[in-house]
């Protein structure tokens, strides 16, 4: 019997392992950017072009390879990190598998650019799906170029599953942020179709944290510093009033490498506990630095997961040094009762010298110069007698001018009854927030609401039971995607311009959302890197509500929550409607909760929220007598 047992050729094995190394654009961004950091780079470019699905370059002022070098590091398993199995629990640089570069050689045509410093000439390597098409001589600078284009191009299957623009762009950006967060002593650059998204400057690690997630972070970082045996820990954690909704500011670094760790995460949490408010997320930017052979990097295959020797220990200290910094700096309250915190020094006095307070005495100041003479004693021989009588004279009762009994002019006497019949007071009657004054009540058709969160209406047949959150975001949705459609939303002014912050890549975002917005009821008066300025919303839209609802329209767009969303407008409709629906635990007036019913029936679809789930469900009577066994 033949055997069935073959070795798979090169260009398959390639592509077999692409899939493991790369899932979308982002991960040749990671493995490229992560190959100029180990070669020394102190300047790294990243050129993109239509979310890296066109082009996707790296250009770096490393050291450069040779000759042999540049033609061998496009095989599989070759790699200059490791030698031997030991050296996998010693590791000090990004990649060591040697699979990316063969990997994305294998699915998109790469040129590669390099020369080093000592070489007078460079090598330039053209490859198109894992074939050599040229290798030739080039006059170029010091460093390496790499250039990925047409990524995908012999796999349409693999191309057809890439998400939108928006989406793939934010995940290039997460891995970009991740490696520029990381290693502030590094100029990083970042261009999409033709447009500079981060320009970042070779500085400490605070102000690369300002710089990637705009100015206003500084005010929002509280600094945690710790050394043990075990790990050291630096970095920055955010102050609780700042939390968000979402995970998006939570950065763990090891080494100078970005993990996830769901673990640590609980200890910065639990560190947190009684800070915020429920469903808020801190914000944490923390660099560990733990031995290399304690930690085991090669357990996952984006390196994105570290197993550690002993885990309990690093969140007992990472727990009490979080919880340290943020009573240091009078972030979390502290129990002792005699201690006074007015007399506390801030911490931006601490190293400052103390000035000598100057006093200004008026010279001429004389607090007897207004003062009467007072009444001599009369003087009187006799013993006791003449005492009392000089006492008598000297502070004799003065009698009052006014006439006391003009204050009781015009009272009744306790015995007269007070009229109240005029008087007026004020309504205890609950007026309704949510929807207009002018719904028609429906007589005899009364609603309930239940455990602030279901409302119940009586029918013909039994009786209805809503969820009221997912029926006001079935009307929510309508509404707002009928007013994108058909740009005629109604927009409410406001007398003081709202002024919001929001990092580069969200701005990036909401720009490109804007013409959605502004059919929504959105009136934006300017438009920065960091700065949005609001003076008018739509009209169900508080203003204290519109930084939260930003925020999480981003999220939901760059997490691709609405997943069966067909339009941009469509997933603006959901995340608006989400966030403005009304909440289990929110009390609705009656007039309210006829208002949901009679709205929800007038809609499309009220069977079922934006989400696909179901809004209602109805219970006959029958229904009802099998309850009761009748």
């Amino acid at each position: 019997m033949s055997s069935i047992i073959q070795l798979l050729p090169d260009h398959v094995a390639n592509q077999i392992a692409a899939g493991e190394v790369v899932q979308r654009p982002a991960s040749v961004v990671k493995e490229l950017v992560e190959n100029a950091v180990d070669a020394g780079a102190t300047e790294i470019k990243l050129i993109v072009k239509d979310a890296g699905k066109t082009l996707i370059q790296v250009i770096d002022n490393g050291k450069g390879m040779s000759v042999t070098d540049a033609r061998l590091c496009f095989e599989r398993h070759a790699t200059s990190k490791i030698r031997q199995a030991e050296d996998l629990f010693s590791l000090h640089t990004k990649g060591f598998r040697g699979e990316a570069l063969a990997s994305i050689a294998a699915i998109a045509h790469v040129e590669m650019k390099t020369k080093q410093d000592q070489e007078e000439l460079g090598t330039h390597i053209v490859i198109e799906g894992s074939k050599f098409v040229s290798q030739d001589v080039a006059v170029l600078p010091r460093g390496t170029s790499f250039s990925v284009k047409n990524l995908f191009f012999n796999i349409p299957a693999r191309r057809n599953f890439l998400k939108s623009d928006t989406v793939e762009f934010r995940h290039i950006v997460d891995d970009f942020e991740r490696v520029a967060l990381a290693h502030p002593n590094i100029h990083f650059m970042l261009f999409h179709n033709g447009s500079e998204m981060f320009n970042l400057p070779q500085s400490n690690l605070r102000q690369r944290i300002v710089n990637v997630f705009g100015g206003k972070t500084n005010e929002k970082l509280v600094p945690v510093t710790e050394s043990t045996e075990i790990m050291g820990i630096q970095g920055f954690v955010g102050k609780p009033e700042f939390a968000k909704k979402n995970r998006g500011e939570q950065f763990f670094f090891v080494n100078d490498r970005f993990i996830k760790s769901p673990y640590l995460h609980h200890a910065i949490m639990a560190a947190y506990e009684g800070l915020l408010k429920d469903g808020s997320q801190p914000s944490y930017f923390l660099y560990l630095d733990v031995p290399p052979h304690t930690i085991d990097i090669n357990i996952h295959p984006t390196k994105t997961e570290i197993k550690f020797d002993d885990d309990q220990a690093m969140y007992a200290i990472l727990r009490s040094s979080i919880k340290h910094s943020l009573g240091q700096f009078n972030v979390a309250p502290v129990l002792d009762f005699e201690r006074d915190a007015s007399l506390d020094i801030p911490y931006e006095y601490k190293e400052k010298e103390s000035q000598t307070p100057l006093i200004q005495v008026d010279a001429n100041f004389n607090p007897f110069a207004d003062e009467k003479p007072s009444r001599a004693f009369s003087s009187s021989s006799g013993g006791s007698h003449s005492f009392g009588s000089s006492f008598n004279s000297g502070y004799k009762k003065q009698e009052s001018n006014a006439s006391w009994e003009s204050l009781y002019v015009g009272l009744k006497t306790a015995t007269e009854e007070i009229d109240v019949s005029e008087i007026q007071f004020e309504s205890e009657e609950v007026t309704g927030s949510l929807f207009g004054e002018n719904e028609v009540e429906t007589a005899g058709n009364r609603t309930y609401q239940i455990q602030k969160k279901y409302i119940v209406s009586p029918i013909k047949s039994g009786m209805m039971i809503l969820y009221q959150e997912r029926a006001h975001q079935r009307i929510l949705y309508e509404q707002f995607l009928t007013n994108i459609t058909m740009h005629q939303a109604a927009s409410q002014q406001l007398l003081f311009p709202l002024e919001l912050h929001f990092s580069q890549s969200e701005m990036a975002m909401i720009k490109e959302l804007r013409p959605s917005l502004e059919n929504t009821g959105f009136v934006f008066d300017a438009m920065t890197t960091e700065i949005l300025v609001i003076s008018g919303l739509p009209v169900n839209v508080a203003e204290s509500e519109v930084g939260l609802l930003l925020e999480e329209l981003i999220h939901d767009l760059q997490g691709e929550l609405p997943e069966s969303s067909f339009s941009q407008s469509d997933r603006i409709a959901k995340s608006m409607s989400r966030s403005l629906s009304v909440k289990t635990g929110a009390y609705l007036t009656e007039k309210e909760q006829e208002s949901i019913v009679n709205s929800l029936f007038a809609c499309k679809d009220p069977n079922v929220s934006p989400f696909n789930k179901p809004t209602f469900i109805t219970m006959g009577v029958e229904d009802l007598d099998k309850r009761f066994a009748l």
